[in-house]
């Protein structure tokens, strides 16, 4: 059972557009609204666990300008830990530019700014929260580099390292994938990291045999609508999704992240963790915005209770 979680990953202001439908290349269209949310990867797994009751610290950077107070500012009204994210004012705040459809399918465009700027100082203030038994959240919106020193730096000190491999890439370095306790890819970063198509069950246990290859001990491969896939060192398994009237689905995975990180910490099982990941992400799915729409414990338990008559 750990007793914090720790998120080392990116910090945006996602600037978002409601949209009737997602433009063609050269298409101008008027939307229906706009809106300014806090978001960013590493932002959004860290409110996701935050709300969930999980003591969190969140290791990063934000711009020296207003976007970056307004960031800081809502990490702290969320109760995440803010002492180690750092204020670079070579640098704008990162941002995402997401249109949304009526159909809640979206694009993002994401321009990273101060997250590219991560580099070994950021290591030395992520070090001391790492400890036996807490766990690491990691994403690649920060230099890939960074991200394996901060997973060796999980190892050395006996700390659990979550990968959510996104936005998707196939350059994941080999030494790199043997840190790594848990990865969370979806269909698309899946298939990337593997070089094939993923279109059945069969193929979906070969891909995550082939991360296990590679040094991964647990993979967890979320499959929308269909559910998801985990394979541990012990077992392999399917695990359904929550059917809910979506839409907005823009951070239903790190939702999924914040609920199975939540679960792990507080010692349940992996079956039971990927429950509770299912049920944040589907949650999350009917409120719009990012870290807006992420689930807090009350609001989790109860839906757990209605949908499966227990926690998980």
């Amino acid at each position: 059972m750990a007793d914090s979680a720790i998120v080392f990953g990116s910090i945006n202001l996602d600037l978002v557009a409601r949209t009737p439908r997602l433009p063609r290349a050269g298409e101008t269209l008027l939307g229906h609204s706009f809106s300014t949310i806090p978001g960013g990867k590493g932002a959004n797994q860290a409110v996701a666990i935050a709300r969930l009751g999980i003591s969190t610290t969140m290791v990063g950077r934000v711009g020296g300008d207003q976007f970056g107070q307004q960031l800081l500012s809502s990490l702290q009204a969320e109760k995440v830990h803010i002492e180690d994210v750092l204020i670079d004012n070579s640098a704008s705040s990162g941002v995402a530019m997401i249109a949304v459809d009526d159909r809640s399918e979206n694009h993002i465009i994401v321009i990273a700014g101060a997250n590219g700027n991560v580099n070994d100082d950021d290591i030395e203030r992520l070090i001391p929260h790492l400890t036996p038994g807490s766990l690491l959240l990691l994403q690649l919106e920060i230099p890939l580099a960074v991200i394996r020193l901060a997973a060796q730096a999980a190892k050395t000190a006996g700390a659990m390292v979550i990968l959510d491999p996104a936005p998707a890439r196939s350059d994941i370095p080999s030494d790199l994938y043997p840190l790594i306790d848990i990865i969370t890819p979806n269909i698309v970063e899946v298939e990337q990291l593997v070089g094939f198509p993923v279109e059945s069950p069969s193929l979906t246990s070969e891909a995550a045999s082939v991360l296990q290859q590679r040094g991964v001990k647990t993979v967890l491969i979320k499959l929308g609508e269909n559910g998801g896939f985990c394979a541990t060192p012990e077992e392999a398994f399917f695990f359904p999704v929550f059917r809910v009237e979506a839409i907005d689905t823009v951070a239903a995975g790190d939702a999924f992240n914040g609920g199975l990180a939540a679960a792990l910490a507080e010692g349940y099982s992996i079956r039971e963790a990927v429950t509770w990941g299912a049920a944040a992400g589907a949650l999350s799915a009917t409120k719009s915005g990012a870290q807006s729409s992420l689930p807090d414990r009350q609001t989790l338990m109860e839906f757990l209770e209605q949908r499966l008559g227990g926690e998980a």
